[in-house]
């Protein structure tokens, strides 16, 4: 059969665009519609419009798809420049017809990992809905699919804030979920350290970056001393606790530049102070088992005078001095802080455990 039929639903919202909404399965939308990717001929020539598929991305749309109570409520976007008519019922309800003799008309605009993903699902009889546009050539297909897929994102914060109340996710977001409660108690718990310091949608006038104790979190929980916490029955409580005690001890020995101080200001509570501390927590928690804030703050003392948060230069190596405000927020910058800042931890630790050689006198016997 050549020609495909649907009762749809249309939209009155341009004279010059026709935008009608019907049902389908995945099977049959590629049946009427390609995924167009974007490529060049050899002489450079651009063709189709959609980028590749994400693999990991699609993997997880399925195996969200095939749990029973999956739903998918946004449309597939497809567009056509010919092969399709429409026909009104009524002033709301239309018939499309779709004749795919000459191979399949329309273009997913939108919704091609959704649509990946949903053909791959097996033995379920799931529809979606599709929103068909017809336009009138395919320069103007272009550009409905630049302004469709042209909206701003979500910010990542936001969704990461959201998380701890949403359930069924995917198991990669369970740390992230975790990090990101456990970032709200730090933030809003009165016994928190850290409460009303942590900046998040809910809370605009923090100032200390809530990705950035995420990090810390997750950290600690893929490799480090949370991963154990969590898997007690009190673990959760542990975790806090743990983050609670190491920042209150870092407020209180560099209290001066931690104080009234902003990112800008001091880069202990810059995003790069805040996740290379975490790994100081990380080693003063592990090898010194510090864990109340009055041992995390022993075990960091030896840290003072060999900083510069707010003021200096950090000395990292003979040919490696930079001004205090030249670290920045990038992964090889924190990389960096951390292990100057561990070297000297660990230095400490060696310097405490081992014991002093005895007199060679007797000092009572002088």
């Amino acid at each position: 059969m050549s020609q495909m039929s649907y009762l749809a639903i249309q939209a009155p919202q341009s004279t010059d665009h026709i935008v009608v909404s019907f049902a389908a399965t995945a099977e049959e939308i590629l049946r009427f519609s390609t995924i167009d990717r974007v490529a060049r001929s050899a002489e450079g020539t651009l063709s189709g419009f959609q980028r590749p598929q994400i693999a990991s991305h699609i993997r997880e749309i399925k195996d969200y798809l095939e749990k029973p109570d999956a739903v998918l409520p946004n449309p597939i976007v497809v567009a056509f420049t010919r092969g399709v008519q429409v026909e009104s019922v009524d002033d709301q309800v239309c018939r499309v017809t779709i004749d795919t003799a000459d191979g399949p008309p329309g273009f997913v605009v939108d919704g091609q990992q959704r649509l990946s993903a949903l053909a791959q699902v097996k033995d379920k009889d799931f529809r979606v809905f599709v929103s068909a546009l017809v336009c009138r050539d395919e320069a103007e297909l272009r550009r409905q699919f630049v302004l469709i897929n042209n909206t701003r994102p979500l910010p990542k914060s936001l969704i990461y804030e959201l998380l701890p109340t949403v359930g069924g996710l995917p198991d990669r977001l369970d740390n992230r979920s975790l990090a990101a409660e456990l970032t709200a108690q730090l933030n809003y718990r009165e016994d928190s350290s850290l409460r009303g310091q942590i900046k998040q949608h809910t809370n605009p006038q923090g100032e200390i970056s809530d990705t950035a104790i995420q990090r810390v979190i997750m950290n600690s929980l893929n490799d480090g001393v949370m991963r154990e916490f969590i898997r007690e029955p009190d673990g959760e409580r542990r975790c806090f606790d743990l983050v609670n005690n190491f920042y209150r001890a870092v407020q209180i020995v560099f209290s001066g530049d931690w104080r009234d101080h902003k990112p800008r200001t001091s880069r202990l509570v810059h995003g790069a102070g805040i996740s290379a501390m975490g790994y100081v927590m990380e080693h003063l928690a592990i090898l010194d088992g510090a864990r109340k804030w009055d041992e995390f703050a022993a075990g960091m003392g030896c840290l003072q005078g060999r900083t510069a948060w707010s003021s200096g230069e950090w000395r990292f190596a003979d040919d490696d001095v930079r001004h205090w405000k030249a670290i920045q927020n990038l992964n090889k910058d924190i990389v960096t802080l951390a292990h100057y800042l561990q070297a000297i931890v660990r230095a400490d630790m060696r310097s405490r455990k081992t014991p002093r050689p005895a007199p060679l006198l007797d000092a009572a016997a002088v």
